[in-house]
């Protein structure tokens, strides 16, 4: 091709959306493309997070002979550090992991149960009758201490002390905040402020740290390191659990000493559904990746990827919203904590069932009232994904839910206790009721996915954003072929309500197309080219073919993905 062709090649959408979708593996001879950063590509680990001293606890891990579930939990705990309004020990977690060679998925289910006197009569009496969004009584028992522990007993090669350190280190002497973080911080301000100690710990000098100052948190030095010398029961059952009961107390919740030491997380099985050629997989109820799936499911049965439906165009995009509301409309009418009810888990996820709900789709007309469909009975979050040199792989969900969860730091802790409670409801028919020892329904989800040789374990954080956005990276790889990186960065849409028109899409989609969904009769909020509305996500992917191991992490947070130096 001469030079000139070549220039005005380069210069056509669909040749910049070829350069962006080449498909792994594989490589390409673009001198042009709209992906913004390059895969990280090794044959030695890689972890992805939201920041890169996380990603970077986690690599040295791995150098250190440490494994992925290893380089998981530095990295976790890092994030707790580094990015405290999202997530840390104060909160819950959820993980898949691959032992490469079993060549089997294992699930870990550590979200946290309601006190056992956190009833929906006990709130009535309290004159509520809505689950509040912050306080004492949306603090359920947090669960990702216990959870990094069976995490650590079942899989990890490093004791938990070595895990920690560098977090431990970190929040002992400082690091300085990161430009997302920044910004987070400084809208909680007033938040933060509702709570004398919450505004001691995270108010420095009586406001927000600004990006580049060096924030240093040594209470929370104290616990990480307590629950390194001592494991889950520091947390449970010792003087860290002392100092979260006083604090319930001081503000009247249930939580109980048993509530804390009797609390486990569980293995649970992942749940999956085909898409195209890849296999997808997420956790099982309380969490709510069945929505993703069967979004999946109801796309499956329209042409994506084919003429007229190609990547950011009106009909893709119209269909995809449309699966969206209809997987949350049955979502939330059917699933909760599995325990003690039956939940039409294998139903939701049949291709029957999704065949049958895709006819509501009108390809004309959004639907601004999508009921949930009749069967037979019988936000703030960090994503971080690892993969180590013999291609076991963590997807590993950790969060606060909103940012500093409840708003309530228990004195010389370091760290903000949770809100995920605030997702139970009063209505004592759902099967997300509010009840003691119940675990409410979950927006973090962990992803992983397979297609012949290839594994990959994938999250994109951000509530209810979590499911559809999940639909929308599978979609990027199997239907507009394009790499893990690329699937990351392209626009994405999201409507985090359930019911109405009301949709937010990156204002990178044309304008033509909005036009065009707007004249379907979707409201559009237009956000930003890169916005935390649509969640920041994380990927790994491992070709086992060629032993070759890729990394993506997204431009909407601060992170990176980082590979472990070669073996000497």
């Amino acid at each position: 091709m001469k030079d000139g062709r070549l220039r005005r090649y380069f210069a056509t959408p669909a040749a910049l959306l070829y350069l962006a979708c080449s498909m792994i593996p594989g490589t390409t001879t673009a001198q042009d493309r709209s992906q913004a950063r390059s895969m990280v590509i090794s044959r030695n680990g890689i972890v992805a997070a939201e920041s890169p001293l996380a990603a970077q606890a986690g690599a040295r891990i791995l150098e250190r002979g440490g494994n992925a579930v290893d380089a998981a939990i530095a990295a976790n705990a890092m994030m707790g550090v580094v990015s405290p309004m999202m997530n840390g020990i104060g909160g819950d977690l959820f993980a898949i992991v691959y032992d490469a060679k079993a060549n089997k998925l294992y699930g870990l289910n550590a979200s946290g149960w309601a006190p056992k006197g956190l009833t929906i009569e006990t709130l009535h009496k309290l004159g509520l009758r809505e689950m509040p969004d912050s306080g004492v009584h949306t603090i359920t028992v947090p669960g990702a201490v216990d959870g990094w522990q069976k995490l650590a007993d079942k899989f990890g090669r490093k004791k938990l002390s070595e895990d920690l350190a560098a977090a431990i280190n970190t929040a002992q002497n400082g690091y300085p905040v990161t430009e997302w973080v920044a910004m987070y911080w400084a809208s909680a301000m007033d938040y933060l402020r509702g709570d004398e100690t919450a505004a001691k710990l995270y108010l420095p000098q009586d406001r927000p740290p600004k990006t580049g100052e060096i924030f240093r948190n040594p209470e929370l030095a104290w616990s990480l390191q307590q629950i390194a010398e001592h494991g889950r029961d520091a947390f449970y059952k010792g003087e860290i659990a002392r100092r979260i009961l006083e604090t319930m107390k001081r503000h009247g919740g249930t939580m109980t000493a048993a509530d804390l030491a009797e609390y486990s997380s569980e293995w649970v099985e992942p749940i999956s559904t085909t898409y195209r050629d890849w296999t997808v997989y997420e956790m099982p109820p309380n969490g709510t990746g069945i929505a993703a799936l069967e979004m999946l499911n109801i796309m499956e049965n329209f042409p994506l990827g084919q003429k007229d439906y190609g990547f950011g165009s009106p009909k893709a995009l119209h269909t995809m919203i449309e699966a969206k509301k209809i997987a949350y409309a049955d979502m939330a009418r059917y699933i909760g904590d599995p325990r003690g009810q039956n939940l039409p888990v294998q139903a939701l996820l049949s291709k029957e069932w999704a065949a049958q709900r895709a006819k509501l789709i009108d390809p004309e007309h959004a639907n601004c009232a999508v009921p949930a469909g009749n069967l037979p009975m019988g936000n703030d979050t960090t994503y971080l994904t690892v993969v180590d040199r013999e291609g076991n792989m963590v997807s590993l969900i950790q969060s606060n839910y909103s940012e500093f969860g409840s708003g309530i730091v228990a004195p010389e802790t370091g760290f903000a206790l949770h809100n995920r409670g605030a997702l139970f409801t009063l209505d004592a028919s759902s099967p997300n009721a509010l009840a003691g020892r119940k675990r409410p329904r979950h927006t973090i989800i962990p992803g992983f996915a397979q297609k012949g040789d290839l594994r990959m374990a994938f999250g994109i954080m951000g509530g209810w954003n979590q499911s559809q956005a999940h639909a929308q990276f599978i979609a990027n790889l199997a239907d507009f072929k394009m790499n893990i990186q690329a699937a990351l960065e392209m626009p994405r849409f999201t409507k985090r309500t359930f019911e109405g028109c009301d949709v937010e899409m990156e204002n990178r989609f044309s304008q033509k197309t909005r036009d065009e969904l707007a004249a379907k009769g979707h409201k559009i909020t237009l956000l930003g080219g890169f916005s935390s509305d649509v969640g920041g996500g994380q990927a790994v992917l491992r070709d086992f073919a060629k032993g070759i191991n890729y990394g993506a992490s997204d431009p909407r947070k601060d992170g990176a993905a980082i590979p472990e130096l070669p073996i000497e």
